[in-house]
């Protein structure tokens, strides 16, 4: 059966990803063999200090990916589709969408990009001993009721982006394992919320009077292979405005980004472990269910994947934004100058040059702060480039060290993982835009970590195609086996991709550069303090 057979079939998986800077729709054959791709680019706003997105961004973004990924698919095939074998939605994870019972958004969506949350993660990283990150969507709940907001009383919904994107399409309120997650500790064993820790929320709570506990206002939590609604009338409209998309396609469970990437890689199984990079920069390393961290580490998440085996997350909040700005002020330059480039070109070009810097970037020092930084205890950040008086200051060693710095945080919670508590890696796959041109980027990661690192093929795909695999996995049922024996025979078997080894003189630069990463802190936080305007 040919691709155009399979799209008017419905033997296909759809899925859609919202991102920092894009939301993507990838749509794959009953393979999981990549069709057609569809996009639509948005930004964050940053208001009254709250960095967040409209309902009106949310919705036209997701309207305007899913038409163009039709637009694709009638380009390609001379076809529209009017359904899918299974679709799934996944996004950015964390922050807080709040709906009361009549389902009205009761305060603007905060992003994981908000750091406005320390008292309440301290506080309940003390109560709970566990690493209670700030970006989590507990910590929002928790610091809205210290702040005693009035709205608070009337929570009767509280989710993640792609949670409440899957609801708008199927009324339920769900989620998956792996998007669970981030937003509050998941026990890896019962395949759900940490009922000890939930107890402990509540009696927190109890003096405040609120008609809800936890769980009335959390999202289920499911897990891979479960069915998690089917799209209805209302939310094939919602999608679709031509009217063409019918009603009844299954739906897996909804994930955030860091489980998508993890499928994407094929990185699920006990010691594999993955690195994406983007707009935030997170390192995944997959633990056995017996294995523990030694002590409670505020740099080391512990999230799952989306069929729950624990996992040690390194999460810099900040990766290639202000790296994306530069090459942006490049092209900018050129155009001035009078030459027309091509974005593209002039992120692989400049990129490539680096390689001909400095090993340890030639004493320049750059911190692409845009926002606060858990893994460097920082809860604001700015924008910083800063240098010594003999530096070596030239554009390859420029490019370079902003290319490091995109995994300078991420570097330091790896360190942890890696050094101090000796976690088992087999492998660790990079993915994401940052390894698109090939030998760059992850050469340096391979020396960041000390340690072979592979890139697929399909590697720029992303989150998206990785929720596309979560959709196909549902369809396959109990038949597929494990989540990580589907992936290992059933998609990646024939997948290509190239595997680089550290360089020795690399992976010396880098530490020489981490070290003045670190010891650079204090230069970052005085700009905080400083730069108040």
């Amino acid at each position: 059966m040919g691709a155009k057979e399979k799209i008017l079939e419905g033997k296909t998986a759809l899925g859609i990803e919202f991102g920092s800077t894009r939301i993507k729709a990838v749509l794959t054959d009953d393979k999981g063999h990549v069709l057609a791709i569809g996009f639509h680019d948005w930004e964050n706003r940053l208001v009254n200090d709250i960095w967040t997105y409209t309902m009106e961004d949310i919705h036209s973004g997701l309207r305007r990916c899913y038409s163009s990924l039709v637009k694709s698919v009638k380009e390609q095939y001379d076809v529209v589709p009017e359904t899918y074998g299974a679709l799934g939605i996944s996004a950015m994870m964390h922050g807080i969408l709040a709906f009361d019972k009549g389902g009205k958004l009761l305060s603007p969506f905060e992003t994981w990009r908000n750091s406005n949350t320390e008292q309440a993660a301290d506080a309940l990283t003390k109560k709970f001993q566990f690493n209670i990150p700030l970006r989590w969507t507990i910590s929002h709940i928790y610091q809205m009721v210290l702040e005693g907001r009035s709205f608070v009383k009337d929570f009767s919904f509280v989710t993640t982006l792609d949670s409440f994107i899957h609801w708008e399409l199927t009324g339920e309120k769900v989620t998956g394992i792996g998007d669970a997650a981030g937003i509050f500790p998941i026990d890896s064993e019962k395949l759900d919320y940490d009922e000890e820790m939930v107890a402990k929320f509540d009696a927190l709570i109890k003096d405040k009077g609120y008609t809800w506990t936890l769980r009335d206002i959390l999202p289920k939590v499911l897990v891979a292979g479960e069915q998690a609604g089917a799209l209805t009338e209302e939310g094939a409209k919602l999608l679709d405005e031509t009217g063409t998309l019918r009603a009844g396609v299954p739906m897996c469970p909804p994930e955030g980004d860091a489980g998508t990437g993890m499928v994407a890689t094929n990185s699920v199984a006990p010691g594999t472990g993955n690195v994406s990079a983007g707009t935030s920069t997170f390192a995944m390393l997959v633990l056995s269910q017996d294995k523990k961290l030694s002590k409670l580490y505020r740099e080391i998440d512990m999230v799952t994947t989306p069929d729950g085996y624990p996992v040690a997350m390194s999460h810099a909040n900040n990766g290639t934004s202000d790296l994306n700005a530069w090459v942006n002020l490049f092209k900018e330059f050129s155009e001035l100058m009078g030459y027309t480039v091509d974005l593209g070109d002039l992120y692989g070009k400049l990129y490539t040059n680096s390689l001909n810097g400095d090993k340890d970037c030639g004493g320049l020092l750059p911190y692409g702060y845009f926002s606060g930084e858990g893994i460097t205890h920082l809860n604001e950040g700015r924008p910083l480039f800063a240098r010594t008086l003999d530096s070596k200051f030239n554009l390859a060693n420029f490019m370079r060290a902003h290319l490091y710095t995109s995994l300078g945080a991420v570097k330091l919670g790896l360190d942890i993982l890696l050094k101090d508590e000796k976690v088992p890696v087999k492998s660790i796959t990079g993915h994401g835009g940052l390894f698109k041109t090939k030998g760059v980027a992850q050469n340096y990661l391979a020396a960041a970590v000390n340690a072979p690192v592979t890139v697929m093929d399909t590697a720029s795909e992303g989150g998206p195609w990785g929720e596309a695999l979560l959709a196909l996995y549902m369809l396959r049922g109990k038949d597929a086996g494990s989540l990580g024996d589907f992936l290992a025979k059933e998609i990646f078997a024939d997948q290509s991709g190239t595997t680089v080894s550290p360089d020795p003189a690399d992976v010396e630069g880098f530490e020489t550069f981490t070290q003045h990463y670190k010891d650079g802190i204090a230069v970052e936080r005085a700009a905080v303090d400083a730069m108040k305007w």
